[in-house]
């Protein structure tokens, strides 16, 4: 709440601003623009009665005055904007966030060849010609909600802050549908998603390699630097190597004191000291400067029926020339939309239009969420990314 106000002031300040803010549409902008300081005011009015300094009914009577709703349902929306933005989005840093038109299947394409090393050409001779490859993944996006009803009765007894958390709620529950969206992008119910990560992808081809770590090893020193060696020896449709700068890993909560340990170490020990025979390399840690710590709470949540607190991954930079999937959002509505039941009465008498519903004195706000995604298996997203589902066999 003060944070909000902070930025309701900045906007009173400039009338510009408070122009962008509300679009200038109709009686919500002309009622805001005509007499900015109501904003200010009727913030600080919902702070005081959600943090019970002053009385509910004070909040129901300005509900009935004629710019209050608009200015409240405004508030409430910058709210549930605030909080969505100010929660991480953990999955953004391995997977590559993209944007549709609508709502129909779109087309991820790619295109492989003549990226090698140039031939040699002799003097009159025809420059050789190299052929394209073309491949794509489709991505969709579908619409997520919810709807929250609250009572007359309990706003007035509103105890625990059930109405002054409402746009809270709304906004985590659209971070979570995101992140629960992105980890079953690359995790199944076994671990490492099967349409992500198979053991060798093209049987065909004499240098084909899988993306699974061989022997799935716990994570550890040994195997992250077997995964790092499996990534680096990734190459394109032309046997041309793959680039890698830094790799993000990803580890259930279970794994996270291991991941810590490992990357925050000063030095590493290469090598099983209780094996006199077996020699021990011991080096700075190189692998906290190279490498992204992300812990994906939901991986156990979606693995269910093996390895949900064993599995890890390494991903590539998605920012990079190739991704290993996409989270798509509908352009436009990009960020969740929160929505208010219109009131549909009015008291008889006078006092203005009820800020309440007609047949049972219940208020309601609804969240709309559009996003979709895709694994980028035909385009080669599975080039960029290794995973262990941590059993050992």
């Amino acid at each position: 709440m003060p944070e909000l106000l902070e930025v309701i002031e900045n906007y009173r300040q400039e009338s510009a601003s408070v122009q962008a803010l509300f679009g200038g549409e109709g009686r919500r902008a002309s009622a805001i623009q005509s007499n900015p300081e109501r904003l200010v005011e009727a913030m600080k009015l919902i702070e005081d009665v959600t943090k019970g300094r002053k009385p509910f009914h004070l909040l129901q009577e300005a509900m009935t005055t004629s710019d209050f709703p608009v200015l409240f349902a405004d508030l409430l929306d910058r709210q549930l904007l605030g909080a969505y933005r100010e929660m991480p989005a953990i999955w953004q840093d391995f997977i590559r966030r993209g944007r549709v038109r609508d709502f129909r299947d779109a087309k991820r394409f790619s295109l492989d060849g003549a990226e090698g090393p140039l031939d040699e050409v002799d003097e009159r001779e025809e420059y050789p010609e190299e052929p394209l490859a073309e491949a794509f993944d489709s991505v969709n996006v579908r619409k997520y909600g919810r709807r929250l009803d609250l009572s007359w009765e309990a706003m007035i007894n509103d105890d625990l802050d059930a109405f002054a958390r409402t746009p809270d709620r709304l906004a985590l529950a659209a971070r979570r549908t995101e992140q629960r969206h992105a980890t079953g992008l690359y995790v199944d119910a076994n671990g490492p998603h099967a349409d992500l990560y198979k053991d060798v992808w093209d049987a065909d081809a004499p240098l084909s390699k899988g993306n699974i770590v061989p022997g799935n090893p716990p994570l550890s020193i040994e195997a992250l630097q077997a995964a790092y060696t499996l990534l680096a020896q990734m190459t394109d449709t032309q046997g041309e190597p793959i680039v890698i700068d830094a790799v993000t890993l990803v580890v259930t909560p279970a794994l996270e004191v291991v991941a810590q340990n490992i990357l925050n170490a000063t030095s590493l020990q290469i090598g099983d000291i209780t094996d006199p025979n077996r020699a021990v390399l011991q080096t700075n840690n190189w692998m906290k400067n190279r490498t992204r710590l992300v812990v994906d709470p939901y991986i156990p949540h979606i693995a269910r029926t093996a390895n949900g607190a064993s599995s890890w991954f390494i991903f590539a930079n998605p920012e990079g020339g190739r991704a290993a999937a996409e989270l798509t959002f509908l352009i436009g509505n990009e960020d969740p939309a929160l929505y208010e039941r219109m009131p549909n009465a009015r008291r008889v008498g006078g006092g203005g239009e009820a800020s309440e519903s007609f047949e049972d004195d219940s208020r309601a706000w609804r969240v709309r969420h559009v996003l979709g995604g895709a694994r980028f298996t035909n385009t080669g997203g599975w080039r960029v990314t290794v995973a262990s589902n941590g059993s050992g066999s």
